[in-house]
């Protein structure tokens, strides 16, 4: 397949060029390159060709709470939004926290996802000696739940916590929330409200403190045992002066920002109420402008989404009823551009946190950059185009979004995975070709 007149926005610099795509990888990237007879030829007519973004926080689901989402359906809505990669997080039921659920989540993923994936293994109080066994390529990275979370997934014992920084073959990565700071938050909230606690109360009881305590622990620990560690979901200004600014390849300690975190601030709960609630929360206007600032001057290494679809009979409980999480993967690049659009960002800055940063944070192997020799992971965006959010076209399978009513000031036309249409023109096509991501 040949992709000509196309304007790619990658690695730092924008130019016009065609891509030759061969066996499913990237062959040849030039200004100009004429189609032998019979290939297949996409006119990009100038629009936007960007590497597919790789997703380093998703909830899809599955094993145990497919009611939810699973694999096909959220991976099916990936690329629809331009995510042709994604790891996928494993508090899941039975949680992912031993080797032989690992290679099982594994074996079921095979044939049915639509994007690349890779597993993350859960971090537990008692499993230390099943990560110590971890190879790199069994799982992405071990995922420590530092606050309150699905099953058996809170680490707070801190022997345990210091033997998993001091013993992890691959890096660590965080949620970072104090959960006896968070319990103590919501008795006074009970106190005050009984159980009629109303939704904006959630960044006060998620609060800032509860966040910067979790974070000063994980930052502590990765800085004693010299550990990798990459801390998830940043929320508040204040946590942000235990990051670095400068580039990814000089960091032991990295940090993410989510697209709704950078995209609502406190002021939405009001209109959107537990659609919005997450953990951990959207916070104030001021953390929202301080987290982007920190996304521009590189102290925030990657954007992701925390994709965690809840159906609507669930959110639509009262506040301890209503579960934390929203569904975001088949719109947060429009998200983004919205931002770039409205002078926030700019897309060069889009595409290294969202495609590149992850995937050399990862060692994710020929993925995130448009380069020859890579896999064709692509997605060719209209900067022109709209896109009205609406019930119609949302593809979760929770089948809602916080956006409903929405217009986005682009369109997805086509996403490309192993060198294979998967979305075109509204429509994903079958069947799906993720694969496996090895790392290296």
């Amino acid at each position: 397949m040949l992709i000509t007149n196309a304007h790619l926005i990658n690695e730092d610099h924008e130019t016009t060029a065609d891509v030759l795509i061969k066996d499913g990888r990237i062959a040849r990237i030039a200004p100009q390159i004429s189609a032998p007879a019979g290939m297949q030829v996409v006119d990009a007519q100038g629009q936007w060709l960007l590497p597919g973004l790789v997703d380093d926080q998703v909830h899809f689901r599955e094993p145990g709470l497919t009611h939810k989402g699973d694999l096909y359906t959220e991976s099916r809505a990936a690329v629809a939004g331009g995510v042709t990669t994604f790891f996928d997080m494993p508090n899941n039921k039975p949680a992912i926290t031993t080797r032989a659920l690992l290679a099982e989540k594994y074996a079921n993923a095979q044939g049915r996802s639509f994007a690349n994936y890779a597993f993350y293994f859960g971090g537990a109080n008692d499993n230390l000696s099943e990560i110590e066994q971890l190879k790199k390529n069994e799982a992405c990275a071990i995922k420590v739940f530092m606050g309150a979370s699905t099953g058996n997934m809170l680490v707070d014992d801190p022997k345990t916590l210091n033997g998993i920084f001091e013993r992890a073959p691959i890096m660590v990565v965080t949620h970072c929330e104090d959960t006896p700071t968070i319990l103590q938050n919501e008795a006074r909230a009970r106190e005050k409200y009984g159980d009629d606690v109303p939704m904006w109360e959630h960044p006060n009881i998620r609060s800032v403190e509860a966040c910067y305590k979790s974070t000063e622990l994980a930052v502590g620990l990765a800085k004693k045992h010299n550990a990798r560690l990459h801390v998830l979901h940043m929320t508040t200004a204040r946590e942000l002066a235990f990051f670095t600014a400068g580039p990814l390849k000089d960091k032991r300690i990295t940090l993410e920002a989510c697209v709704h975190h950078l995209y609502f601030d406190a002021r939405d709960y009001e209109t959107l109420g537990a659609q919005i609630k997450c953990n951990p929360a959207i916070k104030t206007e001021q953390d929202r402008q301080a987290l982007i600032k920190a996304v521009l001057e590189d102290r925030i290494d990657v954007i992701a989404t925390d994709h965690a679809p809840h159906t609507v009979e669930e959110k639509a409980g009262t506040y301890f009823k209503a579960p934390s999480g929203l569904p975001l993967v088949q719109h947060s690049l429009l998200m983004l551009i919205d931002m770039v659009k409205r002078g926030q960002l700019n897309m060069r800055t889009v595409v290294r946190k969202a495609c590149h940063a992850p995937a050399d944070l990862f060692g994710v192997v020929d993925r995130g950059y448009i380069r020859e020799g890579y896999w064709a992971d692509l997605v060719l965006v209209d900067p022109h185009g709209q896109t009205t959010v609406s019930k119609d076209n949302v593809l979760y399978k929770c089948g809602w979004s916080p956006l409903e009513g929405r217009t986005l000031p682009a369109r997805i036309e086509k996403t490309w995975v192993n060198g294979a249409i998967v979305f075109d023109n509204g429509e994903v096509k079958l069947p799906p070709q993720g694969q496996r991501v090895q790392f290296a």
